[in-house]
């Protein structure tokens, strides 16, 4: 009986020890522990959770993990979740290699990358070896690819004028992000090399076409289309403007020589310049024309008969005869002057025939003296009987139609 004693004794102090050693620590003999309410405060757990390969149920849910090497740090030992991040970034740590279970429970079900709980919203691609910091990778290198890819069919597209399409036939969004940056940059800058370049080719065509007739196009514009163009731009800019100029040049000298009523066309002119200084010659001749008949058409209001002017040149006389007889207005002029000195009216030149003075006075005298005539014939018709009287009306009538034939 004492030895079934002594042997009860013995079992229950070993036990005891068993169970003081898998208590020490912050574990039990399962290796858990409820979460402290610092921890929970914190947010780096919550309920009951294993640490070191405890076992069994837990209020926190879960399976048991798999035994562990070591342990020297859990999630309460942490102030912040920087901290933890920190540590966990230190250690090298993942969701494969998590010694100290800070990620879960070890069993490859629940573990994700993220150690202990992480605050709402916490930018977890700061974890290194977390999905959300791997994605993260793979989205810049993403980009960085499609901004490489994107700038190259950007530039490209601009040095051959090709109509701008910044959008990725294919790939992931970071990378259709990527290359709608890079193709608007690789796009924007080849814009701007071509316009410097077709700028540079204008000018230089233009420089030749200053000096000579024939183009010449160098090989580094010749074999660019692009560039070609702009140099044979620039070049025929500048020959039309010698032609222009030229044409310019001939236009004023016939003017001159069709003011001075002298043709001199040099006979080495092409048709195009042929036809400017012609252009020039008409257009004084014309304007010499209408000086000559506004001068004889004036001159018409002075002369009672035509005089020949005294120009040496005969297709200036008779521009000069011309605009003479072309005035109308000196007509109504007789017509008014000689019937108002018919009828016996004292002179009275209407307005707007003043400068017709001289026509007026000589056709009112003649029509004044008709008057007289008559008013003579008049008084000797009265003394010498109605057959003299008639004989003597029908003399005026006969001498007034004479007159206005004349």
């Amino acid at each position: 009986m004492k030895n079934i004693t002594a042997m009860f004794i013995f079992l229950t102090i070993l036990m005891l020890a068993t169970v003081a050693e898998a208590h020490s620590g912050r574990t039990d003999s399962r290796g858990g522990h409820n979460c402290s309410e610092k921890s929970i405060a914190k947010g780096l757990c919550t309920g009951y959770h294993y640490h070191n390969g405890g076992g069994g149920s837990s209020t926190g849910g879960g399976t048991a993990p798999a035994p562990v090497t070591r342990r020297d740090k859990d999630c309460s030992d942490f102030a912040t979740f920087d901290e933890v991040v920190e540590y966990w970034n230190a250690k090298g740590y993942s969701a494969t290699y998590d010694p100290e279970n800070l990620d879960g429970f070890g069993n490859g079900v629940v573990d994700d990358g993220i150690p202990c709980e992480p605050p709402a919203g916490y930018d977890k691609t700061k974890i290194n070896n977390s999905p959300e910091q791997a994605q993260y990778k793979q989205d810049q290198q993403d980009k960085t690819n499609g901004e490489v890819t994107g700038y190259d069919q950007g530039y490209k597209n601009a040095i051959q004028e090709a109509k701008k399409n910044s959008i990725a036939a294919s790939g992931s969004a970071a990378y259709k992000q990527g290359y709608e940056t890079g193709y608007n940059k690789g796009y924007g800058e080849g814009k701007g090399k071509i316009e410097s370049e077709k700028s540079k080719a204008y000018d230089d065509g233009y420089a030749l076409g200053q000096n000579q007739d024939e183009i010449q196009i160098p090989e580094v514009y010749s074999s660019n289309p692009i560039l070609k163009t702009s140099f044979e731009t620039g070049f025929l800019k500048a020959v039309n403007e010698r032609v222009e100029a030229k044409k310019k040049e001939l236009v004023s000298l016939g003017y001159k020589d069709g003011k001075e009523d002298v043709y001199f066309l040099p006979n080495e002119l092409d048709e195009g310049y042929a036809k400017a200084y012609q252009e020039g010659y008409d257009k004084a001749q014309a304007e010499l024309k209408e000086e000559y008949i506004n001068q004889g058409y004036e001159a018409a209001f002075k002369m009672v008969d035509y005089e020949k002017a005294e120009i040496a040149n005969d297709k200036l006389i008779e521009w000069y005869r011309v605009g003479f007889e072309s005035n109308k207005e000196v007509i109504e002029i007789r017509e008014t002057a000689f019937a108002q000195g018919r009828e016996g009216n004292s002179k009275d030149i209407p307005s707007g025939y003043d400068k017709g003075e001289v026509i007026f006075d000589h056709y009112y005298e003649l029509g004044y003296k008709e008057y007289e005539e008559e008013v003579e014939t008049n008084q000797k018709a009265a003394a010498g009987g109605i057959g003299v009287a008639a004989l003597a009306w029908l003399g005026r009538r006969f001498y007034v139609a004479k007159k206005m034939i004349s």
